[in-house]
């Protein structure tokens, strides 16, 4: 099941995506006289339970919205937590001139940096190597503390897509790379959460395109650390709260493993567009 976020007014209501439209499941749980969450909070943290019943809502009768003209939101709106992981692709971590790491490479994001599928990103006065990054997102569903990464995946709650966009000269600037990974909206996310029953993630085509133009292309399968690994890593030392979201890593192709002749930074009207295998594809436009 797809779920998104979208914007009714000055409202964000719960969606589910179909092949014909996007059902408001809040309109179609008040016509159907049905019990269901409304928000994707209340979905998350409604277990299966809440799963059931939106699965419900999408064999009645709704009137269905066209997402020509829809204003998305992200996917989840209040992560207590946003995490990265980095160079988690061999190709990417060589390219970058950096060592394979033996244990993940954790660092984070604040929700400042949230934005969602066609929004627009002001790029910030005093950097210039921005770059993208195309990354599978987990979304967590469950509490969880010291799991063991085979029972890690069922602490998810779904997956979508992520763009890591950084600046990489703020990035490098001292040994701490938040400045460059947490600006105004560099945390895009969507436009749908695909719920885990329904995927593979450690078997995803995953691509980046700009302008049209493809610059990564590759599938989660070669994570150095799949998804569950990443899941029980960090939960051995933090405890990870329904509504986390955990940007795993990026594939090799990215501006910073060109040399530096070759480097061409992202820059304002850029379009880059991330896709994902079974999850959809997130646009965002640079200014």
């Amino acid at each position: 099941m797809k779920l998104l976020n979208f914007r009714k007014g000055n409202e964000i209501r719960l969606g589910i995506w179909t092949e014909k439209g996007v059902i408001d499941v809040e309109k179609a749980a008040y016509a159907n006289s049905m019990k269901a969450p409304v928000t994707m909070e209340q979905a998350i943290a409604g277990g299966e339970k809440a799963l059931s019943e939106l699965r419900e809502i999408m064999h009645k009768d709704s009137d269905l919205l066209s997402e020509k003209n829809m204003v998305y939101a992200p996917c989840v709106l209040n992560p207590e937590k946003i995490l990265c992981i980095g160079l988690n692709y061999k190709p990417h971590a060589e390219e970058c001139e950096m060592k394979i790491p033996e244990n993940p490479v954790v660092f984070s994001k604040f929700n400042n940096a949230l934005s969602a599928h066609k929004d627009t990103v002001r790029l910030p006065k005093g950097a210039r190597q921005f770059d993208y990054e195309a990354e599978l997102v987990i979304v967590m569903g469950k509490e969880a503390s010291n799991v063991q990464e085979e029972d890690a995946l069922s602490y998810v709650f779904g997956y979508t897509a992520g763009n890591d966009l950084s600046a990489r000269d703020l990035q490098f600037v001292s040994g701490q790379w938040l400045i460059g990974k947490t600006c105004d909206g560099f945390a895009p996310l969507g436009p749908y959460l695909l719920t885990d029953e329904e995927v593979d993630p450690d078997n995803l085509d995953i691509k980046c395109e700009v302008n049209g133009k493809p610059v990564q292309s590759s599938n989660t399968s070669y994570m150095i650390f799949d998804c569950a690994a990443i899941v029980s890593y960090i939960s051995k030392y933090m405890t990870l709260k329904p509504g986390d979201i955990i940007y795993t890593g990026t594939p090799s192709g990215v501006v910073l493993g060109y040399p530096e002749h070759k480097q061409e930074w992202l820059k304002s009207g850029d379009r880059i567009t991330v896709s994902i295998e079974k999850i959809g594809s997130l646009a965002t436009t640079l200014k």
